[in-house]
């Protein structure tokens, strides 16, 4: 796994969530998966288990939660909303066993309604390449918003 092989991973990624092409996007992810966004006021690497998070999706809940934005029921969703996710300063952290650490920081502006909201902060993948494709084992979205307000919400996947 190269630099510019995680870099074209993310922004494959990020290309996946802008088209709401959801299932495929779910398909990056390892079997055992989870994918954490942390409360904003509290420590990003308490356990989900024993602290609030906005979301703690383990591989069943990722699946429902592709399945379910991909409803016409999920009215916060419905019609989508329209993204553009920027990745950038994507930093190789380390390599452990078969697990690499990745950080990257993002913007994700989000127009629904005639609003855009605009959300910010850092990705922090654990990857793996169990058969010569990459795929996430981890993804932990810190924001570093000081609030979700004037949003109050998050309804897409940052």
């Amino acid at each position: 796994m190269t630099r510019t092989d995680i870099e074209d991973f993310l922004i494959k990624e990020a290309e996946l969530l802008d088209d709401w092409r959801l299932p495929e996007w779910r398909q990056l992810f390892a079997p055992g998966c989870r994918y954490l966004v942390p409360n904003m006021a509290g420590d990003p690497y308490a356990p989900p288990e024993s602290t609030l998070f906005l979301i703690a999706d383990d591989e069943h809940h990722l699946t429902e939660r592709v399945k379910r934005l991909g409803k016409k029921t999920a009215h916060a969703e419905y019609p989508h909303s329209v993204t553009q996710r920027l990745v950038s300063n994507v930093r190789v952290l380390g390599h452990e066993q078969d697990v690499t650490r990745v950080q990257s920081s993002f913007v994700t502006f989000r127009t629904s309604q005639g609003v855009t909201d605009t959300y910010f902060g850092r990705h922090e993948y654990l990857l793996v390449c169990p058969d010569g494709d990459i795929l996430i084992k981890e993804k932990r979205t810190i924001l570093k918003m000081g609030a979700l307000r004037p949003h109050g919400r998050l309804s897409i996947i940052v």
